[in-house]
């Protein structure tokens, strides 16, 4: 059994066959999928989702894309969302500097508000970032410092999803009792000789915090490149991790799905 740890169920990519998608994940093992949403609008759509389908839980919060939208009634009525009962993380948020659709002091601000409101929550977080590792991990250490006692002892207080670092990265996260998430890119391909990173990723961290998702309807794995994902691949990212690892797709299904679990309180 599979978990998707990252869905986007509510573009509109999926309007015209969502039951039929659904289906094909249980088809291929998938037991759950966590939708996270992007800004208010789309928080709300993927409660609505969870509530439809017993199979998806939704997280809510401000991309780092719509961070100029995250005004404070905004990230009020994103805190009041997360106290539904299928909503199991603020995210997806974060720092994306490659196209800074918000400006980046603004990206800033909405995520260190919003990390405050996954404290007050007890809740963990969806971390996207992308050309902003330094000050993402910068301000999740100082959420850190400031809040040690922030999720219960044990639980992990976040993901870093599509995780865009090296295992040295990696290892760090980790450290703070993160996780890293994996998706299709590792299944590309790598040149002679050379893996690509996020393979090195793969074959240098432990089991113990590494999640997998298709991030549908993007990223889209071997052989399918090109076309719209869906959860039902997320069995093709399992597949290539356990070659990677030397182990059974059963043994990374089962790995996996305990870490997506742990982090997210699921069934």
């Amino acid at each position: 059994m599979f978990i998707d740890s990252h869905a986007h169920l509510f573009f509109k990519d999926f309007a015209a066959d969502l039951p039929d998608v659904i289906k094909r994940a249980q088809d291929a093992g998938v037991e759950a999928i966590v939708c996270p949403g992007t800004d208010l609008e789309t928080s709300r759509k993927a409660i609505a989702l969870a509530e439809e389908y017993e199979m998806v839980y939704a997280c809510v919060g401000f991309h780092p894309h719509d961070a100029s939208k995250g005004d404070a009634p905004s990230l009020k009525a994103i805190e009041r969302l997360s106290e539904h009962p299928k909503v199991v993380a603020i995210g997806e948020i974060g720092l994306d500097y490659h196209y800074n659709l918000s400006p980046p002091e603004r990206q800033k601000e909405v995520f260190g508000e919003q990390i405050r409101i996954a404290q007050r929550r007890s809740l963990p977080i969806v971390i996207h970032s992308r050309e902003a590792e330094g000050d993402t991990m910068r301000i999740v250490e100082e959420a850190l410092a400031a809040s040690p006692g922030w999720r219960p002892a044990g639980a992990p207080r976040g993901v870093f999803h599509c995780f865009p670092g090296d295992a040295a990265l990696a290892n760090r996260v980790i450290g703070w009792n993160f996780c890293i998430s994996i998706p299709g890119p590792v299944t590309f391909g790598s040149k002679p000789g050379r893996l690509n990173q996020m393979a090195e990723v793969v074959k240098k961290t432990s089991f113990d915090h590494m999640l997998i998702e298709t991030d549908s309807p993007y990223l889209t794995p071997a052989p399918h490149r090109g076309k719209r994902n869906e959860p039902a691949y997320v069995r093709l990212i399992a597949g290539v991790i356990a070659g990677l690892k030397g182990c059974t797709i059963e043994e990374v299904g089962a790995s996996t799905t305990s870490a997506a679990r742990a982090l997210f309180g699921l069934p």
